[in-house]
């Protein structure tokens, strides 16, 4: 008696070589995505927060020394304050949207990817 083919299975493909196949392809998935893990996204809510709080903090340092050596009218502290929040809100929101674009590369090259298996394997 003859065996049907696999229709899931390319001619000319045994089912251990469509095993190691399938293996392969998930070693190489885990491995590009080993940097979204748990401790990664914390360490980006650190970096998020500390591109906040460092210009934030300079800018009112700055201001303390010039309102220390240069008094006016207005307060350079207050003043630098916002300026610092300002640039900090905008670098983290760089950071955030940098990283919201990987995500989407990825996951768009990903359904690509499962898309041109589906082809390969319908043919």
């Amino acid at each position: 008696m003859t065996e049907k083919p696999d229709n899931n299975q390319r001619p000319g493909k045994t089912e251990f070589s469509q095993q190691v196949g399938d293996m392969a392809a998930r070693k190489l998935k885990a491995q590009r995505h080993v940097t979204k893990t748990v401790w990664s996204g914390l360490g980006m809510m650190g970096l998020v927060g500390w591109s906040v709080a460092m210009p934030t903090l300079l800018g009112a340092a700055l201001g303390l020394w010039l309102d220390e050596h240069y008094p006016g009218e207005h307060s350079w502290t207050l003043a630098l304050l916002a300026i610092g929040l300002g640039l900090g809100c905008f670098n983290a929101w760089h950071w955030i949207v940098k990283e919201d674009r990987e995500i989407h590369q990825d996951d768009s090259e990903n359904k690509a990817g499962h898309n041109k298996v589906d082809e390969n394997n319908h043919e």
